[in-house]
């Protein structure tokens, strides 16, 4: 009796046993083709992001990031997919323009060159130029322009003979305030210059403008896409007086003929 008792306890086990395998080797085969089903509806890359939270001025080193699988299609502009990209071999470390959180794709925009710091020039795009512009409490928006803003440009001064204030550089960005180029401070300041980037041939206007009379700043908004048109603005402008415009004509000549108490005007070709 024990003998069958045994024998049937062991063929219990080995039926549960080879149950739990069947059934582990399905979910396994499940899971591979819910996995193959998903690459193949969404194709995926990889996307190196950073594992810890990175601040400006911080060097970017193959142990602060990872790549992870992201949609092909989605894709941030910019994004490393590749540690040769992001670490070429023989180069510098890149370091941090911009905070960026845990997880968050490095993107070209965020990290310098190789081997380049986060100073002005690392901002500089192909063809740009820096170039510094005194501004005051009320010329620099009360100190709420920041790094990474876009400002407008507008001269004031005396031309042909009569003051005016002309929009001279339109959504010029900011790179830098005083000797901050750090595009996530968040505090206003009062500065005393800002640098901006604009090509050569508007850098030698500026500096025109800044030498012949007063500039002012007016903030443009984030989402502001808009083209600024050409705006000047004199005194008359500003008081709402329109200026007469004389109509030229043909000059007129006339004679004077008196009949008794009559006198009869006559027009006459002109002999001067």
């Amino acid at each position: 009796m024990r003998v069958i008792f045994g024998l049937v306890l062991i063929i219990g086990v080995g039926l549960a046993g080879f149950a739990v395998y069947v059934a582990k080797d399905r979910f396994t085969q499940y899971q591979d083709a819910l996995a193959s089903q998903r690459d193949a509806i969404v194709p995926t890359t990889s996307v190196y992001v950073v594992n810890r939270e990175m601040r400006y001025g911080e060097q970017i080193r193959p142990a602060d990031v990872e790549a992870i699988e992201w949609p092909e299609a989605s894709v941030p502009f910019g994004a490393f997919t590749s540690a040769e990209e992001l670490f070429p071999e023989g180069e510098d470390l890149r370091t941090v323009l911009r905070v960026m959180e845990r997880n968050e794709p490095v993107l070209i925009t965020k990290v310098s060159a190789p081997g380049a710091d986060a100073g002005v020039a690392s901002r500089l795009e192909r063809g740009m130029r820096a170039f510094a512009l005194r501004v005051d409490v009320a010329t620099g928006v009360s100190g709420f322009i920041r790094p990474g803003d876009r400002v407008d440009v507008y001269w004031s001064g005396n031309a042909r003979g009569e003051n005016v204030t002309r929009l001279i550089q339109a959504s010029v960005p900011i790179i830098a305030i005083d000797q901050i180029s750090d595009q996530d401070r968040r505090n206003p300041t009062v500065a005393r210059t800002i640098t901006i980037a604009a090509p050569a041939h508007q850098i030698a206007a500026l500096a025109q403008a800044q030498a012949t009379g007063a500039l002012s700043l007016s903030l443009v908004g984030v989402r502001d896409d808009s083209e600024s048109e050409t705006i000047e603005v004199n005194q008359d402008a500003l008081l709402g007086i329109a200026q007469a415009v004389e109509a030229e004509g043909p000059e007129i000549c006339t004679v004077r003929n008196r009949r008794g108490a009559e006198v009869i005007v006559t027009q006459v070709p002109c002999t001067n």
